[in-house]
């Protein structure tokens, strides 16, 4: 049996407007026939004993990350295969997925796609994945398989990254590694497109999942106000801003970061998109010393 969480009389108001998370102060009793794990799917009812939820628990103030209001659906393959299509779905209705433009974006973006505490970011066929909860951590060999039915030969490989964002006090075994790697890609960065600008992409010793792909509108809007203009991009990473600054004709621009890693793709990066050297100064040094300096 699954276990069961009870609500305190009132607290499913929330979960009725289809609020993802349940939080511990509103849970009243617990039944379940083992000990409840961290991680594991359970089903939550209101005081009276209506269904009305089912989810990750999980330890602290959110106890559990709704994945479905419907009693007559089970976390099972075929849901997370139906999940991860349905984002894939929105994507593509969109135009936000591969096209001549643009083949970055992200998949998932957690409870914004009905899956709290999942973020999975797509880079021309490489899928990178980081678990923000200890449910989605323990789920992600079916994630990682969800993806492969999805995009079947189109995905190159699934990276998880959740080592710096899955919770680090539940004993999980957080090391990054591929769950999936097509036997003829090999590479652990590429070059994606992004409004016709080209990236260096390593998803496996940069931040985040690689590149920032949530700034795509504001990288957009710099570049719009960027022409015949000096520009300086301070905490620049891999140079996004930069490059978008270059493209629309900025006079010159100033990238900086402490990271010297970084600053390495931000130079490839300037070179890949065709800039002149002249056009464009790399600067590793923390940005708060370069602005008193």
């Amino acid at each position: 049996m699954r276990t069961q969480i009870y609500l305190r009389r009132g607290k499913e108001e929330s979960l009725l407007r289809r609020h993802p998370w349940i939080f511990s102060g509103a849970i009243e009793r617990v039944k379940s026939q083992g000990e409840l794990k961290e991680g594991e799917v359970v089903d939550v009812f209101t005081r009276s004993g209506e269904f009305i939820a089912r989810g990750h628990y999980q330890i602290g103030s959110i106890a559990v990350r709704v994945l479905t209001f419907e009693e007559q659906e089970q976390i099972d393959q075929a849901w997370w295969n139906h999940r991860i299509a349905v984002a894939y779905d929105v994507r593509r209705t969109l135009d936000l997925t591969d096209n001549e433009q643009t083949n970055c974006y992200r998949l998932v973006h957690g409870e914004g796609d009905n899956l709290p505490g999942l973020i999975i970011d797509s880079y021309d066929g490489v899928c990178v994945m980081q678990a923000h909860s200890v449910g989605m951590f323990r789920a992600k060999k079916q994630i990682s398989d969800a993806l492969q039915k999805v995009y079947g030969s189109q995905l190159k490989a699934v990276y998880d990254m959740s080592s710096g964002t899955a919770p680090f006090k539940a004993g999980l075994e957080l090391i990054d590694g591929y769950m999936y790697r097509r036997e003829d890609f090999s590479d652990d960065e590429q070059v994606v497109l992004e409004n016709g600008h080209k990236f260096l992409v390593n998803w496996t010793e940069g931040q985040k999942t690689g590149f920032f792909l949530d700034q795509r509108e504001n990288r957009a809007l710099v570049g719009s106000l960027s022409k015949g203009r000096n520009v300086l991009n301070l905490f620049c990473y891999t140079g996004g801003f930069s490059i978008y600054a270059l493209a629309a004709g900025a006079k010159h621009v100033d990238s900086v970061d402490s990271s010297k890693k970084a600053m390495m793709m931000v130079d490839r990066n300037v070179a890949l998109n065709g800039f002149d050297e002249s056009v464009h100064t790399s600067l590793c040094c923390d940005a708060i010393d370069y602005l008193r300096d």
